[in-house]
């Protein structure tokens, strides 16, 4: 990938993170990786040189890309920006701003010393408004961000649009990632409902034949490496896509959970949004602990369809997923069959009594 020992660091922000750690993992033996986070990650590597950073402050991080300078000299082939905030509780946080689209501004100002051969953002294909029947989801569709979480990233897009300068830019906007653990909220939400025959497991607001693209993580990671592979060759401003180009509908995940666990089809029964939400409400109002995952505004997105076209990044980047969710399910699944208690425990779970 035209990076070696001799080639100046890649910079990796959030990366004791899921997907910002595998990546430093498979960055690691074929040259420099700096590791940017506020948390150590669970595991040291010393072929990583870690940087502790909190986006959120310019402070902060002026004194850590003055660390990197000293350490590493004023060139990075590249940056790949994965610290964001994200919370699928619905609640409102000041950390959208400070974090996700202010500390993209801290970070791309401070860059702006350093002479960086490209600048690779991860943003969400949740910055797209939802397909019409019919239609594929493609970079030349209209963008409507319905949620904080991608309005922050579609506000980040904005900033670095504005404020990269002479920086080479990637944007990729990135379906709902997963691996053969889960580590996907959405999903792992649906296999908790469905094992502990929760009623909510029955019930859709939405068409059962709609669905969300997803994308393994490994494949995001070769995407990721194919970015900066090509980062000579993509120009000042690109925006990929990147999602498995075949989409599960949420009947049949709903089927295959239903088969897997109770060895029998999971019926799956439409009702109206407005009975849905006032369901989700009671419940979210009586419920104690770990609280309702389902909330009121959810009910209003649960129509939505996501079919991702990934044509330019299979023409520019010569991306090709090779795994897919409707395979690796029966993995994730054997995995949770086989240790319940870990499974939830790494979900970030609580297991029920």
């Amino acid at each position: 990938m035209n990076f070696d020992a001799s080639s100046p660091p890649i910079l990796v922000t959030g990366a004791s993170g899921l997907i910002g750690s595998r990546l430093c993992a498979a960055l690691a033996p074929r040259g420099p990786v700096v590791a940017l986070d506020k948390d150590e990650p669970k595991r040291r590597v010393a072929a990583i040189d870690f940087v502790r950073c909190d986006l959120t402050s310019d402070a902060e991080v002026e004194r850590a890309l003055g660390e990197i300078r000293a350490r590493h000299g004023g060139a990075l082939t590249s940056v790949v920006h994965l610290a964001a905030y994200y919370d699928f509780s619905g609640e409102p946080s000041p950390l959208y701003e400070t974090l996700t689209v202010e500390g993209t501004r801290r970070l791309l100002d401070g860059l702006s010393r350093f002479h960086v051969e490209q600048f690779l953002f991860s943003s969400s294909m949740l910055v797209m408004r939802p397909a019409e029947p019919g239609q594929m989801i493609d970079e030349t569709s209209p963008v409507g961000a319905e949620w904080d979480y991608p309005r922050s990233k579609l506000a980040a897009e904005q900033v670095i649009a504005q404020r990269h300068g002479r920086i080479p830019v990637v944007i990729l906007r990135i379906a709902g990632v997963y691996d053969e653990d889960c580590h996907s909220i959405p999903i792992a939400q649906h296999i908790r409902r469905i094992r502990e025959k929760k009623l909510e497991s029955y019930l859709l607001p939405g068409d059962p034949d709609h669905g969300q693209a997803f994308l393994h993580l490994d494949d995001l990671i070769d995407c990721i490496e194919r970015v900066i592979a090509r980062r000579k060759d993509l120009g000042s401003f690109q925006v990929f896509l990147v999602a498995e180009p075949e989409l599960m509908t949420y009947r049949e995940l709903q089927h295959r959970i239903g088969m897997r666990l109770h060895g029998k089809e999971w019926p799956t029964i439409r009702i109206p949004a407005a009975v849905a939400k006032a369901g989700a409400w009671i419940k979210d109002k009586l419920s104690t602990g770990e609280g309702q995952f389902i909330k009121p505004w959810m009910i209003d997105l649960a129509d939505d369809h996501y079919p991702i076209s990934i044509a330019r990044a299979r023409e520019r980047l010569g991306f090709e997923p090779k795994r897919r969710l409707r395979t690796t399910l029966e993995v994730m699944l054997d995995r949770m069959v086989a240790d319940p208690r870990g499974w939830y425990e790494r979900n970030g779970l609580p297991y029920p009594d």
